[in-house]
């Protein structure tokens, strides 16, 4: 019986405790959590976080789609949007290392580390929590920043102390980063969320970035 509830758990993305409950019917109450013990002791299911699960056969057949771990991160964490270092690299604009999925929310920063992978949430304050869009996947509503938003997140949340005052300061160079990609829209784009933003540090960055990388 169990291997057939688990084989019908296969097609969703993710399933809780109630969930299996639900499929066991008047089972004693112990037994959902006993099953989901076996399962996740044979590898056949994979917490996402506590009371929450994925089966491993599901992730088998979907973790190499585009938007598989961007929708797993806002199950671990709803009020968030895939950013910073992520998205970065995923437009190319950060290169040679690979980073855990990472994301903006308005709750407290949180790591979150399962057997796919981490899964890293930082802290923004709500007037800074704009800039994505909204996307669906396998039923999943999940958000991600543009490339201009996800770098003003990733400089915004990155500590620079006193370098950024020299005149011979690269940023894009120290980091990195590949900014010569972003188009004349993106960096209008990216200029828009500084101004908007009223935060010095952030005003700095973008005299660096026009003086270093994006010069007429």
């Amino acid at each position: 019986m169990n291997h057939t509830i688990l084989a019908s758990l296969d097609s969703i993305p993710y399933f809780t405790i109630e969930g299996v409950k639900q499929l066991l019917g008047d089972s004693p109450a112990a037994t959902e959590r006993t099953a989901l013990y076996r399962w996740m002791k044979t590898g056949q299911v994979i917490q996402l976080k506590k009371g929450v699960y994925l089966t491993r056969r599901f992730f088998e057949l979907h973790h190499t789609d585009a938007d598989f771990s961007p929708a797993i991160s806002a199950v671990i964490q709803p009020q968030s949007y895939v950013s910073l270092e992520f998205t970065l690299q995923r437009r190319g604009l950060l290169t040679e290392i690979t980073y855990p999925v990472s994301s903006v929310t308005l709750k407290q920063t949180l790591v979150v580390e399962n057997n796919l992978g981490s899964f890293s949430y930082r802290h923004i304050q709500p007037e800074l929590y704009h800039g994505f869009t909204l996307a669906e996947y396998l039923g999943i509503r999940f958000a991600q920043a543009t490339a201009p938003k996800a770098l003003f997140d990733y400089l915004y949340l990155r500590p620079t102390g006193t370098r950024l005052r020299s005149s011979n300061y690269n940023l894009a160079e120290e980091l990195r980063l590949n900014l010569d990609l972003f188009s004349p829209a993106e960096q209008i784009e990216f200029a828009g969320y500084v101004n908007s933003s009223h935060i010095p540090k952030m005003d700095r960055i973008l005299e660096t970035l026009r003086r270093t990388v994006w010069q007429p």
